[in-house]
């Protein structure tokens, strides 16, 4: 498997490549989540059912794989994006991913307290609402 720590060389990754690394990224930042094996099937075979595989191949395998930022800080900055977004089903998410990557509970209230100056209050108190549901799971 060719993982793409050397991004100059980036053209010669696979798409297989890119599963296999953003598979590894997923497993974890989600401990427990995924099962073990390369063949695993995230196509629910519903409408879009393909949307969990091309994020695994484009986000995991291709943005969270990159140097230049620390698993950690990635999470810092999602978190504040998805905030920023409204994305709170993701952000539940990405809460726990933060966790798993070094942030702490306090850590990731003083990003949505910030984000209440720069996004607004409702996104904030979304996002408060969205991490509270995913600390208590």
């Amino acid at each position: 498997m060719l993982v793409p720590t050397d991004w100059s060389n980036f053209r010669d990754v696979t798409t297989n490549d890119l599963r296999a690394t953003g598979l590894a990224a997923m497993r974890a930042a989600l401990p427990g989540v995924f099962p073990d094996g390369d063949d695993l099937d995230l196509n629910d075979g519903g409408f879009a059912g393909e949307l969990v595989d091309i994020g695994l191949t484009s986000v995991w395998g291709s943005l969270w794989a990159r140097p230049g930022l620390s698993p950690r800080d990635r999470s810092l900055v999602t978190i504040s994006l998805l905030i920023a977004l409204g994305a709170e089903a993701e952000l539940k998410t990405h809460v726990r991913v933060g966790l798993t990557n070094g942030l702490t509970e306090d850590e990731i209230a003083e990003v949505i307290y910030h984000a209440a100056g720069y996004a607004g209050f409702p996104a904030a108190t979304a996002a408060r609402t969205a991490a509270r549901a995913a600390l208590t799971r």
